[in-house]
């Protein structure tokens, strides 16, 4: 090594000292452990769709499914990798048609837990404001479906009709109802009361009645069981078709093989059974994309016949054309 060579060495090799000593301090950084915004959109013919991410709920399937055992829930849920306790989305569905901006179910609000409650931010996140929404079409009056109708004591979307049906209303709304309801029914109702009663003294509540046209392109469909007056929608342009399904089934894993498998929360399980079983043949057979509020996020997808039971196919992310 002559002279000249050596100094040479000695500052590529201080240079590659200094690149692995910056490398080790950037591996050494602070894990960040936040999630990107919980939106996600598509079109159907000319509709905007935007998922909303509510956030998730710890259940415990094995105690609330009905007409099934423990043992074939755990069965059916080790298959998809799953155990107790499963952390379900709650989801909600914006849908821009052009000239109404229109939301499918609210979310918590304030009424869950700290995974919850991420509508609003999810919603600006997307790009729009809770005064541009138009009306509001609520699935059932469970809490986690109207709860972020209200925000800080006051009406969340201050411009919004609100829309459900009579049925749950009547229910739901009833202070009679609220007053001889015992344990977490009591609870339940008391949350519906606190969530519409501003937008129903604001007369900005509007009930339907079973099937009805709503915007166009918007259809409610009476899907009764889950409760009394519990809706699916039905969005239709250009021929292209998204249903949007509630709570017309829970847990993925165990009621797409199984769709006579019931929860606990149906008011009345039989009937919730046979809407659940009408609606997966349909997708099946039409091949139209479904949206559900416990599907994991952004529980859109299309289903396929597999055996006596269904197999979900989730949408793919793809840029919005």
């Amino acid at each position: 090594m002559t002279r000249w060579t050596r100094p040479l060495c000695r500052a590529l090799a201080a240079l590659a000292g200094s690149l692995l000593l910056s490398t080790a301090a950037h591996a050494a950084g602070p894990m960040v452990k936040t999630q990107a915004p919980g939106y996600y959109r598509m079109m159907v013919g000319d509709f905007e769709v935007t998922a909303l991410f509510d956030g998730v709920i710890d259940v415990q399937p094995t105690k609330l499914l009905t007409n099934t055992t423990p043992a074939q829930v755990n069965k059916l849920m080790a298959r998809s990798f799953q155990k107790e306790p499963l952390p379900l989305s709650v989801n909600a569905y914006l849908i821009n048609t052009g000239s109404k901006l229109v939301m499918v179910d609210a979310g918590t609000g304030s009424l869950g837990g700290p995974t919850l409650g991420g509508l609003a931010a999810h919603l600006k996140a997307a790009g729009y404001q809770p005064e541009q929404v138009d009306e509001i079409y609520i699935t059932h009056l469970h809490f986690d479906h109207v709860g972020g109708l209200m925000q800080d004591g006051k009406i969340a979307f201050p411009n919004a009709v609100v829309r459900a049906d009579r049925r749950d209303a009547e229910f739901w709304l009833s202070q009679a109802n609220a007053d001889k309801a015992q344990g977490e029914a009591k609870v339940f109702i008391q949350h519906a009361i606190t969530s519409l009663k501003p937008y129903v003294d604001a007369q900005r509540f509007k009930p339907f009645d079973g099937n009805t046209d709503l915007v166009p392109g918007v259809k409610a469909v009476a899907s009764h069981g889950h409760t009394a007056g519990h809706t699916i929608y039905l969005v239709e342009s250009k021929g292209q078709k998204l249903v949007l399904w509630g709570d017309l089934m829970h847990v993925a894993a165990v009621q797409f093989p199984q769709p006579q498998v019931t929860i606990a929360f149906d008011s009345d399980s039989k009937a919730a059974a046979v809407q659940r079983k009408k609606a997966f043949a349909e997708a099946a057979k039409q091949g139209h994309v479904v949206g559900a509020a416990h599907l994991p996020f952004p529980g859109l997808g299309r289903l396929r016949t597999e055996g006596k039971g269904y197999g979900f196919v989730p949408v793919d992310y793809l840029p919005v054309k």
